[in-house]
């Protein structure tokens, strides 16, 4: 049975993201919450003491082998997700991190991350990667003035006349948004967001009095050996490490590689990894 009905999907063509409702069990979640405060060292009932390192300003936690986080990339319902808007269904999964925004606080304003925009694709190359997805699964409830996702839309539904106004000059990751409205999209616990790398979006600004909690699930096609690099993406789950490299750089405590375990992957798992070919 379908996942995604004809609205969702065209929904997602027109506007550039979709959400799946319950694409992860709340108590999924709920574990990665709780792997989050673990691995920050922080006190969730002390406020004073969520606003110091490892935590960066914008919520980013560099962790990302931790089985919750498995569980949650091994989940059969986003699998399905996945498989469905891309229309293959011999996939890996991202080894990406997890965002945990506290609210704001006068004392300490260095985390009062005001939000941003930016295209995850260098707009000015041709042609534009029309299928490349990326996806964000909510931990737990989150508001629209809660530093979640959001987006516009509406440059993503008029995405080559647009780029056809912009200047020679412009920032092809960084769009233009003068005369734009960007829009927060809201989500329930274990809700799933897939955008189009070529949606403009970012983090909101969290003036709630809550925290954002989020995981970042992305998924592609497999890529062929022997250029598909699969013994990195084993190595780094089994000696439990991040990837190291610009984008996703590992938390300097090394906390991951010295006190870790390797997480347990089911028979789907380990081809998302790469631990198993596909049939």
């Amino acid at each position: 049975m379908a996942l995604l009905s004809p609205d969702d999907l065209r929904h997602f063509d027109e506007w550039g993201y979709v959400v799946v409702p319950n694409a992860v069990p709340k108590v999924q979640c709920d574990a990665v919450i709780a792997a989050l405060w673990e691995f920050l060292g922080m006190n969730p009932d002390d406020p004073e003491d969520w606003y110091r390192p490892p935590l960066k300003p914008g919520g980013m936690v560099e962790i990302y082998q931790h089985q919750a986080l498995w569980d949650n990339r091994q989940c059969p319902t986003l699998y399905q997700a996945f498989t469905e808007l891309l229309g293959e269904e011999k996939l890996w999964v991202s080894i990406d991190r997890a965002n945990f925004k506290p609210p704001m606080h006068p004392a300490h304003p260095e985390y009062d991350f005001q939000g941003f925009t930016h295209w995850d694709a260098d707009t000015s190359v041709r042609p534009l990667p029309r299928r490349r997805v990326q996806g964000v699964v909510y931990l737990s409830d989150t508001a629209a003035d809660q530093g979640g996702f959001q987006c516009v839309p509406d440059i993503y539904h008029d995405l080559d006349a647009y780029l056809a106004r912009q200047p020679a000059d412009r920032n092809p990751k960084h769009p233009d948004l003068t005369g734009y409205t960007v829009k927060p999209i809201p989500g329930k616990t274990g809700d799933l967001l897939i955008w189009n790398v070529l949606l403009p979006h970012g983090n909101g600004h969290n003036t709630s009095d809550r925290f954002r909690y989020a995981q970042f699930i992305s998924m592609f096609p497999a890529p062929q050996p022997p250029h598909n690099r699969a013994d990195d993406r084993v190595n780094q789950w089994r000696e439990h490490r991040p990837p190291k490299n610009a984008v996703f750089p590992g938390d300097p405590r090394e906390i991951e590689e010295k006190e870790g375990h390797t997480a347990m992957l089911t028979p789907l798992g380990r081809k998302l990894l790469g631990a198993d070919p596909w049939e």
